[in-house]
């Protein structure tokens, strides 16, 4: 039998909400990760540790944390640790995508991103997470959960993403519309 953890992709969401700003004010704001801390859940914001910020190619060091709550029962990593990204896309008024990468420094299959399409009165600010195959920190995750804690597991945390889009979002348009 196949684990669920095998399964590509792992986890594909999406969430989008309308703001009243242009495509390039908003991209300003969400390609600026350092101000991450203002708007995610989990990530307290961070530094830009090569390249030019913002730019393809560039790596984000990000500092998260998370809290005891937070799908309680599995062995998450909890409190402060730091994760590295690069940037993968970065067209201005439009997309801006980064890659999470191992410890190692190596690509995974773990994409976090937001695209901005004009709208009437405005734009609509899309946020998507992608994962194709687990990770190397969800693989450590599972690997002594049997195969149902292993699906509630994969149910959870696509729950917790889903909502951590959505209150991502939320504060974005807040920031950006000043309420």
């Amino acid at each position: 039998m196949t684990s669920i953890i095998e399964k590509s992709p792992l986890f594909d969401l999406r969430a989008d909400v309308s703001v009243r700003a242009t495509p390039e004010e908003i991209y300003a704001v969400v390609s600026d990760l350092p101000r991450s801390g203002e708007w995610s859940p989990e990530c307290q914001g961070g530094e830009w540790i090569s390249g030019e910020p913002s730019a393809v190619g560039s790596v984000f060091r990000g500092l998260n944390l998370r809290s005891e709550e937070v799908v309680a029962w599995a062995p998450l990593i909890r409190g402060e640790w730091h994760t590295d990204s690069r940037v993968t896309a970065a067209e201005p008024g439009r997309t801006f995508r980064w890659m999470m990468l191992s410890h190692a420094g190596a690509d995974q299959q773990s994409v976090w991103g937001f695209d901005v399409e004009p709208a009437d009165g405005g734009s609509v600010l899309t946020h998507h997470f992608r994962m194709g195959t687990a990770t190397a920190g969800i693989h450590e995750i599972v690997k002594d959960l049997d195969e149902t804690a292993r699906a509630k597991f994969v149910e959870e945390w696509t729950a917790k993403l889903a909502q951590d889009l959505a209150d991502t979002l939320h504060r974005i348009k807040g920031i950006i519309e000043g309420s």
